[in-house]
């Protein structure tokens, strides 16, 4: 419909005094589709004279439809390029979703809007760019029928592989919210099998069917006030664990330049050459693989049973690392 919009008003703008079935047949000319009926030119001169305030009118003596105002312009063709430039290093940043249904109707949205303007890329597009990543392809079908479920809040249902269990179960579920971290889709909500709200990795569903069961969406459904302050990503647990981490060597100032949860309290201990994060999380597993990826330069102090869980983790890695 956009299309047709914008093609219909730069027709009228032109100055022709087009009638619909010169509409039609310009329109059909300029994309190239074989034909558009009749009504739809009529609904879209409609659109554009309620939704846009478009001030059209029909000469009868021309026969055919202009502005009364000369100065009317379409909105999307008031885009500016900078505007132009900061859509399409969007869909840039976007990329590491590449391979999602998501990123195809984002990118398709943008695209559309871009190439509508008589303005050249900018060559300074080329000096954005997203490091290569693991692209994750997401099951269309499966997306879709989320979708429909997330609108109508429909109980689904489906078959499931996580990660800690391999084997195959049969999952129903409340969806809540769509999860996007580092080009992975999450599925977070109620799980009624297991009485609790849960995470699933979309990729791994299997088998989903949407029910006419409808749920009662909470007012607090959003994900963020589950995970205790913590900014760690897709993990969840029910209680908020109070961290303490020393970083040492170059970690020290890699743990400075982000905010890792709100009430993060950051401290250089200099006579021990190490600087002490202190916060509050409820994803105390993303927090153990964060520190285990700073290797020798980060060290959990507390609390004591996930410092033990981490001592376990790095003893696991030097028993691999004597049985090579």
């Amino acid at each position: 419909m956009l299309e047709r919009l914008i093609i219909i008003h730069n027709i009228i703008k032109s100055g022709l005094y087009p009638n619909v079935k010169q509409l039609m047949r310009l329109y059909c000319e300029q994309t190239g589709y074989s034909k558009v009926g009749e009504a739809t030119i009529n609904r879209d001169l409609n659109t554009l004279r309620i939704y846009f305030h478009a001030p059209l009118e029909f000469d009868k003596q021309k026969g055919g439809y202009y502005y009364i105002d000369d100065n009317f312009d379409f909105a999307l063709n008031n885009i500016s390029t900078d505007d132009i430039f900061y859509l399409s290093a969007a869909k840039t940043l976007l990329s590491s979703f590449d391979g999602s249904p998501v990123y195809k109707a984002i990118s398709d949205v943008i695209d559309f809007v871009t190439d509508t303007q008589c303005v050249g890329k900018s060559n300074l597009l080329k000096r954005i760019a997203v490091p290569p990543v693991p692209k994750v392809v997401t099951n269309e079908d499966v997306w879709k029928k989320i979708l429909h479920s997330l609108q109508e809040n429909l109980v689904v249902k489906f078959d499931y592989n996580g990660r800690w269990n391999p084997e195959t179960t049969h999952r129903k579920f409340a969806p809540y919210q769509i999860l996007m971290e580092n080009g992975y889709c999450f599925l977070f909500g109620y799980d009624f099998d297991r009485d609790s709200e849960r995470i699933f990795y979309l990729s791994r569903v299997r088998n989903l069917e949407v029910t006419n069961e409808h749920f009662d969406l909470p007012e607090d459904f959003e994900f963020h006030s589950r995970s205790g302050g913590g900014k760690f990503g897709a993990f969840m647990t029910d209680d908020i664990v109070n961290f303490e981490i020393d970083f040492y060597g170059e970690a020290r100032q890699y743990v400075k330049d982000c905010i890792w949860a709100d009430n993060q309290e950051i401290t250089d201990i200099e006579e021990e050459e190490k600087t002490r994060i202190k916060f509050s999380s409820t994803q105390w597993l993303k927090v153990k693989e964060w520190i285990l990826a700073q290797g020798a330069n980060a060290i959990p102090r507390g609390p004591k049973w996930f410092v033990d869980d981490w001592k376990n983790t790095v003893q696991e890695m030097m028993e691999n690392l004597k049985n090579m």
